[in-house]
C-alpha cells in the first residue's frame, strides 16, 4: 500500500483527524476534576478517588509502549478506526460503573485503546511534505491539547447540570462516530514487512543509536510529569477552602489552557525553520514561571488561572519541538520512534500525577510547587544535553 497525496492541502480531513485526536486524549481526562464526585458516589477515601487519574496514564503508558509500534507493520487506515472502537468500549464500561474498581477497569481499557490519536500523528508526517511536518503535526497537537483541556471542562459542567457519568455515555457515542468516518477517508500508507516481536528489538536498537530521542524523550517525560501534578491536585486544591469550587467551576478554570494549546501549530511553523532549541528554552524557562504563579494561587484563583495558561503554554511549546525533532532522525521508524517518546512522556505524567498526590498529602500546596519546579530544571539539564549532543553530531558531519 502506498500513497502519494499530500493530505496537508485536505483541511476537513486534517480538521477531522484532530478532533480524533482531541477526543482519544481528552477521554483519559475526564475524572480531573470529578474526584470528589467519584469519592462520594462510590464511598471511597479521596485518595483511592484520584488513583483513577494515575490508572489513566499508566495504561495509555502501556499502549504506546506494546501498541503505539504496530503503526509500522499493519494498515494504519483500519487500525486506527479499531482502536477507538476499544476506547468506546472502556468508556461504556466507565459509564455503567457500580463501584471503583468498574471505573478503575473501564480507565484503563480506555487509556490503552486511546492511544489512537499516537498512531495517527506518525501517519501524517509521511502523508505530507516533508517541509509541511512541524506545521501539520503541531495542528493535531492543537487539537489534542485542547482536546484534554475541554474535557475537564465538558466533565464538570456535565456533572454539575446531569451526572459525573455523562460525559463518559456522550465520548463514547462520538467515539464510534468518528471512528466510522475515519475508516473511510484515513490514506493507505505503505508498512514495513516486520513481526511483532521484532518490534521491540528494533526499538531497543532505535534508544543505542539515537541518543537525541533519549534525551528528547527524558525532556519530555519531565514536562509533562511537571503539568501532570496539577492534574492530579487541582479537584483537590480547588474544592477545598478557601476556594470550595463545584466540579463545574474546577473545569471551567482549566479552559484558560486552551491558548497554550493553539499555539502549538505556530510553533510548529517555527521549528520547520530550525527554532528547535530555542523554542525548547522558551517553554522550560515559561513553565519555571508559571509555577511561581502558581505558588501564589494556594490563596489566589486568579494566580491559579495565569500559571496554569503559561504552565500549558510551555508545554506545548516544548512538546511540539521534541515532536518535531524524533521525527526527523528515522523516517521508516515514525510509530516506533513515537511509541518511544510518548511512552516516556506518559509515564513521566504517571509519575508526576502520583507525586502531586503524594506531595499534597506530605506537604501540601508548597511541596506540589516545589517538586514541580525541580521537574522542570530536570528537563532544562536534559535539554542541555540534547543540545550538546546536537553541536557534536553537526560537527562530525562537517
Amino acid at each position: 500500500m502506498q500513497s502519494s497525496a499530500d493530505i496537508s492541502q485536505n483541511k476537513a480531513l486534517l480538521i477531522l483527524m484532530a478532533v480524533a485526536c482531541g477526543l482519544c486524549a481528552g477521554a483519559n481526562y475526564y475524572c480531573q476534576p470529578l474526584i470528589s464526585s467519584i469519592q462520594h458516589s462510590f464511598q471511597v477515601p479521596q485518595s483511592q478517588a484520584a488513583l483513577t487519574v494515575t490508572f489513566a496514564q499508566i495504561s495509555y503508558a502501556l499502549g504506546l509502549l506494546f501498541i503505539v509500534p504496530m503503526g509500522d507493520i499493519v494498515n494504519r487506515a483500519k487500525f486506527i478506526p479499531a482502536l477507538m472502537l476499544g476506547a468506546a468500549g472502556g468508556l461504556a464500561i466507565c459509564a455503567l460503573s457500580v463501584n471503583l474498581t468498574m471505573l478503575w477497569v473501564g480507565t484503563i481499557i480506555t487509556g490503552l485503546f486511546s492511544v489512537a490519536a499516537q498512531v495517527l500523528i506518525p501517519l501524517v508526517t509521511i502523508a505530507v511534505r516533508p517541509e509541511k511536518v512541524g506545521q501539520t503535526v503541531g495542528f493535531l497537537m492543537s487539537g489534542l491539547l485542547v482536546g484534554i483541556l475541554l474535557s475537564t471542562s465538558l466533565s464538570g459542567l456535565l456533572s454539575n447540570l446531569v451526572h459525573w457519568k455523562m460525559i463518559y455515555i456522550l465520548s463514547a457515542i462520538l467515539m464510534l462516530i468518528i471512528a466510522g468516518v475515519l475508516k473511510y477517508q484515513l490514506p493507505q500508507i505503505s508498512i514495513t514487512r516486520m513481526r511483532y516481536g521484532s518490534i521491540f528489538k528494533s526499538m531497543g536498537l532505535l534508544l543505542a543509536q539515537e541518543r537525541r530521542l533519549v534525551y528528547r524523550a527524558l525532556i519530555g517525560g519531565c514536562v509533562f510529569a511537571a503539568m501532570s501534578m496539577l492534574f492530579s491536585t487541582i479537584a483537590m486544591l480547588l474544592t477545598a477552602p478557601p476556594f470550595s469550587l463545584a466540579d463545574l467551576w474546577v473545569g471551567v478554570v482549566t479552559l484558560v489552557g486552551v491558548f497554550g494549546a493553539l499555539s502549538t501549530q505556530w510553533v510548529g511553523k517555527w521549528a520547520d525553520r530550525g527554532h528547535n532549541a530555542k523554542l525548547t528554552w522558551a517553554g522550560c524557562l515559561i513553565m519555571a514561571c508559571s509555577w511561581a504563579l502558581l505558588y501564589n494561587g494556594g490563596h489566589s484563583l486568579l494566580s491559579y488561572a495565569l500559571g496554569y495558561g503559561l504552565i500549558s503554554l510551555g508545554l506545548a511549546a516544548v512538546h511540539s519541538c521534541n515532536q518535531n525533532i524524533i521525527f526527523q532522525l528515522n523516517p521508516s521508524a515514525r510509530s516506533r520512534i513515537n511509541a518511544i517518546y510518548m511512552t516516556a512522556y506518559f509515564v513521566g505524567g504517571a509519575c508526576g500525577s502520583a507525586l502531586g498526590v503524594y506531595a499534597w498529602h506530605h506537604g501540601g500546596w508548597t511541596a506540589v510547587c516545589m517538586t514541580g519546579l525541580i521537574l522542570v530544571i530536570s528537563a532544562a539539564f536534559f535539554a542541555l544535553l540534547d543540545q550538546r549532543c546536537h553541536l557534536k553530531q553537526i560537527k562530525m558531519q562537517q
